[in-house]
């Protein structure tokens, strides 16, 4: 019986929870991620374990944020000024935004706090600093 090693393209269904058991992601639904082990598509902590899996194995790993999304990182939190804002815009807590940085760059932020006089807004990933859970199940290998 062969098993997923580096380089290997695999399809993998999975469904990811939060360690509170809900649910932020599943691919039961729909087709099976494809991604090659070790190629740097998939956070560590996944791509480490789909390695050594064989065809039809199933398992829950548990992930911490060092092997996910890194831990929440103060510097992406920041106060934007109220004036510097649309002005029919109603900044509201959770709401994702589009800001430019100074190289022209994109970036999705989400609104975190919202104060009389400016708002802060956090550029971390939504599952930074969060232990995951995944139910993962190999469903094909193809040989690098």
């Amino acid at each position: 019986m062969s098993v997923a090693k580096s380089n290997d393209a695999v399809k993998v269904h999975y469904t990811g929870k939060l360690s509170t058991g809900e649910v932020f992601d599943s691919s039961l639904e729909r087709e099976p991620i494809e991604f090659t082990i070790g190629a740097g598509m998939m956070i560590k902590g996944f791509d480490d374990a789909v390695n050594g899996m064989a065809v039809n194995e199933k398992k829950t790993i548990n992930i911490t944020p060092e092997d996910a999304y890194g831990p929440v990182r103060p510097e992406l939190m920041q106060q934007v000024p109220k004036e510097q804002l649309p002005a029919d815009m109603a900044p509201e807590v959770g709401q994702t935004l589009v800001a430019q940085g100074q190289d022209g760059r994109e970036t999705h932020v989400v609104v975190a706090q919202v104060e009389e006089a400016h708002i802060i807004v956090d550029a971390n990933h939504p599952l930074a600093g969060k232990d995951l859970v995944f139910d993962i199940e190999l469903v094909e290998i193809a040989t690098a």
